[in-house]
């Protein structure tokens, strides 16, 4: 059966995609002219993957990076610079369904390239200079990556319209206007075509390292084990707000009964990726030599991937060729042009900081949350403190007074983020790993302090003294960020502790009770990288209420958390709160920073009486925000009924 969407006319698919360097002069007639040769099938091989980069990779359209509580920005950024900021505008609460933020649901978009996955996976077999190996492993690529495409519909809009081959240009109308497919139908769909793709598709260690950034066997597996994971999770499991959401033909597009099962599905597709990956390699960024300072390495590198080359990472794909894409432009720090370190770069806008909310929810050094480790001093968190222990030697100064909430926290508090009176490594390693080193002096008028009086809008500013390092290579100064952006860094878009957290998470939903082989176990492998205790020691030995290590819902909670920490600033935590259905909870309060313009200790820290509201401007209503709106010309013209609320 043939189905709707972007079903065009040729040339206003071309024009849609920019892409006419494909397709020679001439009409529809000519696609079979391309598909003779090898040379002009690669062509359309990559135009099939041009956009998939723009929705995951781009912290600009991918509202995932910034759309959450986990970073703070400011008006600069929303005023001064001319970009389309998603995630900020959703977080806002400015979603609109005239002209929606990150409308991948569009003929020029991801419907564009389903389109083109069609047509290359019909004609690919009549290419006459290709072998038989390359047309299969091809064809495998794209079968996966099509259902990438379905995948981040299916997050995004929840049920979608399923094309399973491309409509004629010359079709009725009526036959390009198909419904949405109810989401348990997506779902299979989108496993099918993993599994049609996994029986071609080798492991990425036995492909040329030119197809790395095409989807591998463990990729395609991963990608089968998220896409049940989220089946299972509670957004589209038994969902009660749309119990009455029907498409245009009738059907119910969300069961509105739960199914466990559906748990069970996904902690085994977990079990099967997570051993494919391991029995080709893949493993956790993790060395025997255990200093603190190696721990904080490792960690530093499990989110990075020079010239594609990651243990961990299962599929990386290369940022869209702009600066203006990066993390890296936006979040190290911005330093004037006469810093005596010679770290000026004239790109880097230091505007984009971590929020005191994802500070605070870093573990303490015992791996519990702070107001759960009794040995942590909770209540004096906004106090000063002083760091006595050799461990933390070059990672929290020691000649000056810290506050205590940056104190005993875990390796990955300070791999990922850089705060006042802690270090930020910033240049080439001289010998193993003792790069060069700056610290964070945070105050106004101080090196990485803002320069400015007061809060301003037309000149970037850290809004709340502390920045992100996750991301960023530790062993690049500022000044070597060129154009503030590499093109030798992938976007690493799955890792192996994707894995780990969705095998503890699944299997912790299905049981009764949690246990060590499918629960305590995976989540431990993800924590021992980290450096910290195993779950159940941690929980038993130093915490306020040790028996929620043993119960379902207070697992749930933990590794919830551990996702927040584990994936920080990586874009989990903006799905996780909507599979999750708490994102109204998280989302609809105001963010916290300190008082950046203050000169002293005691300025910059409130009078150590708390964090000041920096950004206030925060809404998510439910149910409307838990999916994306169509856009409301799209709804009028396919006849496609609109997500709920919009």
């Amino acid at each position: 059966m043939k189905y709707y969407y972007i079903l065009l006319i040729w040339l206003g698919l071309l024009s849609g995609c920019n892409f006419l360097d494909v397709v020679p002069a001439g009409d529809i007639e000519d696609i079979d002219m391309i598909f003779e040769r090898r040379e002009q099938t690669e062509n359309w091989f990559k135009v099939c993957h041009a956009w998939l980069s723009p929705f995951t990779t781009s912290v600009i359209s991918n509202p995932a990076y910034m759309g959450t509580d986990e970073v703070v920005a400011g008006n600069f950024m929303r005023q001064q610079l001319n970009y389309a900021w998603s995630g900020l505008y959703i977080a806002d609460g400015l979603q609109m369904a005239q002209t929606p933020y990150c409308n991948m649901w569009r003929k020029n978009a991801v419907y564009c390239s389903i389109r083109y996955c069609n047509t290359f996976l019909e004609k690919v077999g009549g290419v006459f200079n290709m072998t038989d190996e390359e047309k299969t492993l091809w064809s495998a690529e794209i079968k996966a990556l099509k259902a990438h495409y379905y995948f981040e519909l299916l997050r995004h809009y929840g049920p979608f319209v399923l094309v399973p081959e491309n409509i004629e240009t010359n079709a009725d109308i009526d036959e390009m206007k198909q419904p949405r497919s109810p989401v348990d139908v997506c779902v299979k769909e989108i496993v099918s075509l993993l599994d049609e793709a996994m029986r071609d598709l080798p492991p990425m260690n036995q492909k040329e390292t030119s197809r790395w950034a095409y989807h591998s066997l463990e990729s395609a597996a991963t990608l089968k084990a998220m896409t049940l994971f989220y089946a299972a999770s509670p957004l589209f499991n038994g969902n009660p707000m749309y119990t009455n959401f029907k498409n245009r033909a009738g059907e119910q597009l969300f069961n509105p009964t739960k199914d466990p099962e559906k748990w069970k599905l996904a902690a085994i597709a977990a079990d099967t990726a997570l051993a494919i990956c391991l029995r080709n390699g893949k493993r956790l960024i993790s060395n025997e030599v255990k200093s603190l300072k190696e721990v904080i390495w490792d960690i530093e590198q499990s989110t990075l991937a020079r010239n594609f080359e990651n243990e961990e990472a299962i599929f990386m794909f290369r940022h869209e060729v702009l600066a203006q894409t990066s993390w890296t432009r936006y979040t190290r720090p911005y330093f004037p042009s006469d810093d005596k370190f010679s770290q000026y770069n004239g790109d880097l806008l230091g505007c984009i900081a971590p929020s005191i909310k994802m500070v605070e929810t870093y573990y303490t050094e015992h791996g519990l949350p702070i107001n759960e480790d009794k040995e942590w001093d909770y209540s004096s968190r906004y106090k000063m403190g002083q760091e006595t222990d050799d461990k933390y030697k070059n990672i929290v100064a020691s000649t000056d007074g810290v506050l205590r909430l940056h104190l005993r926290r875990e390796p990955r508090f300070y791999a990922h983020v850089a705060a006042d009176r802690c270090y930020f490594y910033m240049g080439p390693k001289n010998g193993n790993i003792n790069n060069q080193r700056d610290i964070v002096k945070a105050r106004r008028g101080e090196r990485f302090g803002t320069q400015q009086t007061s809060i301003v809008n037309s000149s970037p500013q850290n809004l709340t003294g502390y920045w992100m390092k996750k991301g960023s290579d530790p062993e690049v100064s500022n000044s070597g960020y060129k154009n503030a952006f590499s093109q030798d860094y992938p976007a690493i878009l799955f890792r192996l502790a994707d894995l780990y957290l969705m095998k503890a998470e699944a299997w912790n939903e299905y049981l009764g009770a949690p246990d060590q082989e499918h629960v305590y176990e995976p989540l431990n492998e993800v924590r021992r990288r980290a450096g910290i205790p195993d779950v159940e020691e941690a929980w038993q030995t130093y915490a306020i209420h040790p028996d929620k290590v043993k119960t379902k819902e207070g697992m749930r909670e933990i590794i919830h958390q551990e996702w927040d920490v584990e994936f920080a600033f990586e874009g989990r935590r903006f799905w996780n709160l909507r599979r999750w259905l708490n994102a109204e909870e998280a989302l609809n309060e105001k963010q916290y920073g300190w008082n950046i313009i203050g000169e002293t200790a005691q300025q910059f820290y409130n009078n150590y009486e708390g964090p000041v509201v920096v950004w206030s401007k925060r809404q998510f209503i439910p149910s409307r925000d838990y999916l994306f709106p169509i856009r409301s010309e799209e709804i009028l013209i396919s006849g496609c009924v609109q997500n709920p609320g919009w």
